[in-house]
């Protein structure tokens, strides 16, 4: 049966283990140079709804590196949903192609795709849900603490897809997560109930920033405003104001806490260029680690569908 990586509650505990692992393994072969082709002669379709400088080019770079054939298909190239039904993409690239990256706005699209084809399906992100993203997040802790359990980790902004892939994650590995929002912000319930009912890690939302970052090990902030959300970029650079990371704030967190953003960032608005370019941040180890954690995914697909 194929199998795809469209969220990573469809996923165990020791499988996201073996992919990390396997991450590890492919990041020392490609820093060393050595020659990796699982994919020679196969080709990789991509499919953005939603552009992404380093989702496309990390993508695209590891399957050419592992030997494939990456093919990039823009939002003008198909009319996701509107020019021909997904069904019908999906049995055709089935046809065409050896696995399919599709970045949409919405998430049913992508299940939708995932039905109907007969080849992996990866998920680079949906309106809700990024899980390559918060794969490569506990990769990058793991390289700098050596450890992804137990350890506090404050989102700071928009209760959005990122954090509901932490959520999902929460479910499987323990932690302490803290969702800071401004109220009418906060994740949804459904996800919430997952990561509660899962009884692995303990949960908090919160309204107060301060609060929420004291002793904390990691702090993360995505942008205000998603794409697609640009009409409300004004109305919520008010309503987040006090939800920025600057130095000011951090003064709660550990001293050697990490700092995390999934980028791009708005510098001034979100976070503040002091605290992106501090020597707490590893925002761009995350960047990087995109590819390698993604490298693994599709691998891991190829061995097990």
């Amino acid at each position: 049966m194929v199998k795809h990586f469209l969220q990573i509650s469809d996923y165990t505990h020791d499988d996201l283990w073996s992919i990390l692992q396997l991450a590890k393994e492919l990041k020392t072969k490609f820093c060393n140079k050595e020659q990796y082709t699982p994919f020679k002669k196969q080709s990789l379709a991509m499919i953005f709804a939603k552009p992404s400088a380093r989702t496309r080019v990390s993508f695209e770079t590891g399957f050419n590196w592992m030997g494939g054939n990456a093919i990039y298909l823009g939002p003008k190239d198909i009319g996701i949903g509107k020019r021909e039904s997904n069904k019908d993409l999906a049995r055709l690239f089935s046809r065409y192609n050896n696995m399919i990256l599709a970045r949409l706005f919405d998430h049913d699209h992508i299940t939708q795709i995932a039905r109907y084809s007969s080849i992996p399906v990866i998920n680079g992100l949906t309106d809700y849900n990024h899980p390559c993203q918060i794969m490569a997040d506990i990769f990058t802790l793991w390289e700098h603490r050596g450890k992804i359990d137990e350890l506090k980790i404050t989102y700071l902004g928009d209760g959005n897809n990122i954090v509901h892939s932490w959520l999902q994650l929460a479910s499987l590995f323990p932690m302490q997560f803290v969702c800071c929002s401004p109220l009418g912000f906060e994740p949804d319930d459904k996800t919430i109930r997952m990561v509660t009912d899962s009884g692995v890690s303990t949960f908090e939302i919160s309204h107060h920033p301060k609060s929420a970052v004291k002793d904390a090990d990691v702090v993360y902030t995505d942008v205000w405003a998603s794409m697609g959300q640009k009409d409300e970029e004004d109305s919520r650079a008010s309503i987040f104001s006090n939800y920025q990371v600057n130095s000011s704030l951090l003064t709660e967190a550990k001293k050697d806490f990490l700092f995390m953003h999934c980028l791009p960032a708005e510098r001034g608005k979100e976070v503040t260029d002091e605290v992106i370019e501090s020597s707490n941040s590893i925002v761009f180890d995350q960047a990087e680690n995109r590819m390698h954690v993604q490298n693994a995914i599709m691998v891991f697909l190829s061995k097990n569908s």
